[in-house]
């Protein structure tokens, strides 16, 4: 059947771009990020006919990070790639976001059906006249993929991709080949809105599960709540929040869960992380007789090297995908649904001792006639800091280890990627929810804490935060190197040096102008608390740049322990 035909056929024609940009924008994303190449050139163009706004990122690894960061703010980010060189550069990102379970609609723009049916030898290529290679590659990484190959069913596969993207709370890649763009697809599709929604629990599945959960919860002595990331993915937070509200329970939180409690609650006791965790926390999670695990992610620097303690005997598991009560599973059983019946049926419960969570600091750093900024002062100070609905963001190593001993204000958007831990990665998030922060008109500060080596990475994406005028406020830890991999095996090693920058130049080499941001030196603990007090610092009136010069022999306990257990695994037989 020709296009033709099809075409006249159709009630409400809209071209295949146009469509794809509409339900983007029907789900919340409002800035599209990636690098402009000539497979997508054609695409872009329709970009602000359909409400959304290119980003245009230095390259396309950072374009991924940033729609990883957008997506944790915003709810699922858009990007753009070309074909071959512009989608591999990014498939890192794409990893990062496929473990950690953030939704990134990923569209690359792809030569022309014809040329790929005929295996034309063209640039981008393998030279081997198979393109489908690296959308096999990206398969990999993506919870759908959809080849926008043929005009009549491109709106399936559209609106198939962006809902088990929203659903799975993974990336999805969705191939746009350069002669489809103008093709036509039914729009009157689009006065149906998409159905975001989960499949219901089967509801005598879901009613045995609830009523086992409440009797264990009631014969309980001590449970706890112990809450992690999958449930700021899977978006149960508005759950978590009743549930921890209405039981009166200590609440914990594992470091990918940071942000997912309110921890000026009072029954927030802090983070559990094995041997990493607060002071008093360990002993009472492994102490308890019932622990509801909401979302966990038992990763080795989530567990602080897999240092926990706790046993399956006395662990009921909430996920977006089964239930797990003790040692029996619950196949296809969502939390959410769960959860919410056990909170409406919850009744009263035997409740233990909540430890006291501050930023106060340690004993030892109040006495200390040390100028030097140590990591132990360092984070209870920044918590001191913070405020309300932050967008607080660290870097693997040793900022989000010591993140772990910072308590939050109330509404914290917390941004680091403990799992899959690619070194740079915060640069590009920090863009992204900055921006995102900036589409919701929110006037949330974004918070971004990275170390020097990691900085040196990404630094480019500083450029693009400038030319789209956010205001960020940048710590650069500068400790000289990669502290975190010190710590594991290499101490003075030359791998793990670095060349040392002059990173209060950079906004200027970046071609900022007067007014737009600002650069700090910071070398001791008055200076850093005397900036700290400076509203006009403190207050996102512009870019904020910091050189943060810490000790290269220090580091956060938690890291120091992490890196020992890593380091005996990778040398185990």
């Amino acid at each position: 059947m020709s296009s033709d035909i099809v075409t006249r056929e159709l009630q409400q024609p809209i071209t295949v771009v146009e469509y794809l940009y509409r339900r983007l924008h029907e789900v919340g994303v409002r800035s599209v990020h990636g690098v402009p190449g000539d497979y997508n050139l054609l695409a872009l163009d329709y970009l602000p006919k359909c409400g959304l706004e290119w980003v245009g990122n230095c390259n396309e690894l950072n374009a991924g990070y940033a729609a990883d960061g957008y997506a944790r703010v915003k709810g699922i980010s858009a990007m753009i790639t070309t074909f071959g060189v512009g989608e591999l550069s990014a498939i890192n990102a794409m990893a990062g976001a496929y473990s950690e379970f953030v939704p990134i609609v990923h569209i690359v723009g792809q030569p022309h059906t014809a040329s790929q049916r005929d295996g034309m030898l063209l640039h981008h290529t393998l030279g081997n006249g198979n393109y489908n290679v690296f959308a096999d590659m990206s398969e990999q990484v993506s919870c759908s993929v959809a080849r926008l190959n043929d005009p009549l069913n491109a709106a399936t596969l559209i609106d198939n991709a962006i809902r088990e993207c929203w659903v799975q709370s993974r990336p999805v890649y969705i191939g746009l080949p350069t002669d489809m763009v103008l093709k036509k697809v039914e729009g009157k599709r689009l006065e149906t809105p998409l159905d975001l929604n989960r499949k219901p629990n089967d509801p005598e599945k879901e009613e045995y599960v609830v009523n086992l959960v409440l009797r264990l919860l009631h014969e309980a002595k001590n449970p706890v709540i112990l809450v992690d990331a999958c449930a700021i993915r899977h978006r149960v937070l508005e759950e978590v929040h009743d549930l921890v509200q209405k039981s009166g329970l200590p609440t914990f939180v594992a470091p990918m869960g940071k942000g997912a409690v309110n921890e000026t609650h009072p029954n927030y006791g802090g983070v559990y992380a094995g041997d990493g965790s607060n002071a008093g926390v360990r002993e009472i999670v492994e102490g308890s007789d019932l622990i509801l695990s909401i979302g966990a992610i038992k990763s080795d620097f989530n567990t602080a090297g897999f240092t926990y303690r706790i046993g399956q005997l006395n662990t009921i598991d909430f996920h977006s995908y089964l239930v797990r009560v003790r040692y029996s599973e619950y196949p296809g059983i969502n939390m959410k649904g769960v959860l919410r019946k056990v909170i409406d049926r919850m009744g009263d419960l035997n409740v233990g001792k909540i430890p006291h969570v501050s930023n106060k600091l340690p004993k030892s750093e109040i006495d200390s006639k040390d100028q030097n900024i140590t990591h132990a002062w360092l984070w209870p100070t920044v918590g001191q800091w913070l405020r309300e609905n932050d967008i607080f963001i660290t870097e693997t190593g040793t900022a989000n280890f010591g993140a772990w001993e910072t308590r939050f204000p109330k509404g914290v958007t917390a941004i680091n990627q403990i799992l899959w831990g690619s070194i740079g990665y915060s640069v590009g998030a920090c863009h992204g929810a900055a921006l995102a922060a900036e589409d919701l008109k929110s006037n949330q500060r974004t918070v971004l804490f990275v170390g020097d080596g990691s900085f040196q990475l990404t630094a480019q994406e500083v450029s693009t935060m400038l030319r789209k005028k956010l205001k960020p406020i940048i710590f650069v830890i500068c400790n000289d190197g990669y502290t975190i991999e010190r710590y594991i095996h290499g101490w003075d090693a030359s791998y793990n040096d670095i060349q040392p920058w002059k990173f209060v130049d950079i906004p200027a080499a970046f071609g900022g102008k007067a007014g737009e941001y600002q650069t700090h030196q910071i070398k001791t603990r008055k200076a850093l608390l005397d900036l700290f007090a400076n509203e006009d610092f403190s207050s996102n009136k512009c870019l904020q740049f910091v050189e943060l010069y810490m000790p290269r022999d220090d580091a956060p306990l938690s890291l120091k322990s992490t890196a020992e257990a890593s380091e005996k695994r990778n040398q185990s037989a």
